[in-house]
């Protein structure tokens, strides 16, 4: 009892704008930091798995995550995001109404996937392997469940240090022995076992670095406050679900696993720079962004630095690996199966530059309290997925799915404009400058690349020429700027 007393007023203390600042930064380093490797850890293992993994056997992963991410949808109702989102200090009641509810929601859960199991036998085509796959992801969501209130409280004091340990944790026994089981042929069962690994060893450790004592509650007047946030964050983020895994669903009628597995293929390294260094900033920029609601000069502030963070290192990425992808699926053995592919990488390309700068806008709506901002914003996206997407693909396949999401993705420049009306941040700066750069960039890595011949040495030495053209047209461009970010990151990581 002890602890849940203790765990109820873990941010009892008011957090000052100075504090939340020098925690946003170092929060930011420690995200970014730690999970480098991990992202590394997460390709380089992605990576294998596309070679000893057909497409139909990637594919059939890729669209059975969508499914459970669906349901997954509905084991909360924003209360989660309400918790940290809160400007008073959280009680007790609070924590265990929203343990409560989100128990409840998952057990209606599991018993709906085990029902519809049948219907997704016969429209997937599922065999019995698959299916094991389908429970054991439908079971990792209440696991999942029981990290949500430790992981809130370590949120709310921007305790990243604690926080990413059970994520390393957790991708590396999860990479390491999907990749292995893999690697010894057991196909679709090597994400089952490895899932299930993940979930267990996640929820231990951040109970070990978090303790709380899970309790049953309910409180009317603390859910209803909760909801008065939770509920409209929780529709964008079903709009979020249904333009991307909902449209995934769909698309495995359309294009079958194999053309699901090609179009994740290309959607998961088209994101993967998002993935690198976009995530860290949104997790950190959430709940700091919260605390600047009354201080809008330092929000300012903050919206540009953390868009030009995220365009600085995603743009120059993007445009590498979009240059030695086709090299790359030449030289690797068994790589080659892939190539259809390329095409579509391109496209999500597209779509992941502009994701880079319009998620850490709709994120700061979101923050500031805007949600009904970024809820027309996500019924935008949403429909336009759902009039371009299937249509496309029906008359292209894969690579026409890929041009509907990269035509959404081109819409986000009405999200740009919309926010920057509310918070002035400096365009040009933020995401001018880096583009120019890797524009430059792009074009000397093509001219190279066109007189080399296809090896592994020229694509060390194209991704060494990237980066240092992109270097020094940045240091050009920005200047003493860029020098000054660097020492406060260096002095800040000297400090840490």
């Amino acid at each position: 009892m002890v602890q849940v007393e203790a765990a109820s007023h873990l941010d009892s203390v008011e957090v000052s704008l100075d504090v939340v600042k020098k925690r946003a930064i170092s929060g930011v380093l420690t995200l970014t930091g730690r999970t480098f490797i991990l992202q590394a850890v997460n390709l380089v293992a992605f990576s294998l798995l596309t070679v000893f993994l057909d497409p139909v056997q990637y594919g059939l992963f890729f669209l059975i995550s969508a499914v459970v991410n669906f349901f997954n949808y509905f084991s909360d109702v924003g209360l989660a995001a309400a918790l940290i989102q809160k400007k008073d200090r959280v009680t007790k009641e609070d924590l265990r109404t929203t343990f409560t509810v989100q128990q409840v929601l998952i057990g209606v859960l599991l018993i709906a996937v085990f029902l519809l199991t049948p219907l997704f036998r016969r429209w997937y085509n599922l065999e019995n392997e698959a299916v094991s796959l389908l429970w054991v992801l439908a079971f990792s969501l209440f696991l999942s469940s029981l990290k949500t209130i430790p992981s809130v409280l370590l949120e709310r004091r921007l305790d990243f240090n604690k926080l990413v340990l059970p994520q390393i944790v957790e991708t590396i026994l999860f990479n390491v022995v999907a990749v292995y089981l893999a690697w010894k042929g057991f196909g679709i069962t090597s994400f089952t076992i490895a899932v299930l690994v993940r979930g267990i060893s996640g929820l231990v450790l951040i109970y070990v670095l978090q303790p709380w004592v899970p309790g049953f509650g309910f409180a009317k007047d603390s859910l209803k406050g909760l909801l008065r946030f939770g509920l409209p964050y929780q529709v964008n983020t079903f709009l979020a679900l249904l333009k991307d895994d909902g449209i995934t669903i769909v698309l495995g009628g359309i294009l079958g696993p194999a053309g699901v597995g090609l179009l994740g293929w290309a959607q998961k390294w088209a994101f993967a720079p998002l993935r690198f260094f976009m995530d860290q900033v949104i997790k950190v920029t959430f709940p700091a962004f919260s605390r600047m609601q009354d201080g809008k000069e330092a929000l300012i502030r903050a919206v540009s630095h953390a868009i030009f963070f995220v365009c600085f290192l995603v743009f120059p990425s993007l445009v590498g690996l979009l240059t030695v992808a086709p090299l790359l699926t030449e030289i690797i053995p068994r790589y080659e199966k892939w190539q259809p592919a390329l095409v579509a990488l391109g496209l999500f390309g597209v779509n992941a530059a502009f994701a880079a700068i319009t998620t850490p806008l709709t994120n700061m709506f979101s923050a500031i309290g805007k949600i009904t901002t970024t809820f027309r914003l996500m019924i935008m996206w949403t429909i336009l997925t759902w009039l371009s997407v299937p249509i496309l693909a029906i008359k292209m396949g894969v690579n026409g799915a890929a041009w509907g999401a990269a035509l959404v993705g081109s819409s986000s420049i009405v999200a740009i404009w919309i926010a920057y009306r509310v918070v002035r941040f400096n365009f040009l700066s933020s995401v001018g400058k880096p583009f120019l750069a890797s524009v430059v960039m792009g074009l000397a890595v093509l001219t190279a690349r066109s007189v080399l011949p296809v090896s592994g040495y020229s694509v060390a030495v194209i991704i060494f020429l990237g980066m240092s053209i992109y270097s020094i047209v940045s240091f050009v461009l920005i200047g003493p700027t860029l020098v000054l970010d660097a020492r406060k990151v260096w002095n800040a990581v000297l400090k840490k």
